[in-house]
């Protein structure tokens, strides 16, 4: 992950923010469009599940230039994760469907570039993540 990924990632994440609960909704149900035995891992009603999704993304973006305080909250959510249940291949899955949400969202402004950059970022984080 790169300074060039970090900073492209931040701004492009600024044209998310006001559409937070929209983007978290379409992300959940991409997710479950495309992994339907991953829905019963979550709540009937998955709106309070989406604002804590997006207000973590908030925070983690945030947070990339400070990565001595995110990667210890990030392995943090990691182990509470596998208590969760979640496996490897569910960071797949979730990196799947955060990036088809973002390009429908971003429009012209999702360029390979852009999505080079968000995958870099996941890939540390869900790396972290699962490292915990």
């Amino acid at each position: 992950m790169t300074e060039k990924d970090k900073e492209l990632v931040q701004d492009s994440f600024q044209h998310v923010i006001p559409i937070a609960d929209e983007v978290g909704l379409q992300f959940y149900n991409t997710l479950f469009e495309n992994a339907p035995e991953a829905r019963s891992m979550f709540p009937e009603d998955i709106t309070a599940q989406s604002k804590k999704l997006m207000e973590l993304l908030t925070y983690a973006i945030s947070s990339l230039d400070n990565l001595d305080v995110l990667v210890p909250e990030v392995k943090k959510l990691g182990q509470r994760h596998v208590g969760y249940g979640v496996k490897p291949e569910h960071y797949g899955l979730v990196a799947t469907a955060l990036l088809t949400v973002l390009e429908d969202k971003l429009g012209e402004a999702w360029t390979p570039e852009l999505k080079n950059a968000w995958v870099q970022v996941y890939t540390v984080l869900a790396n972290t993540m699962q490292e915990a």
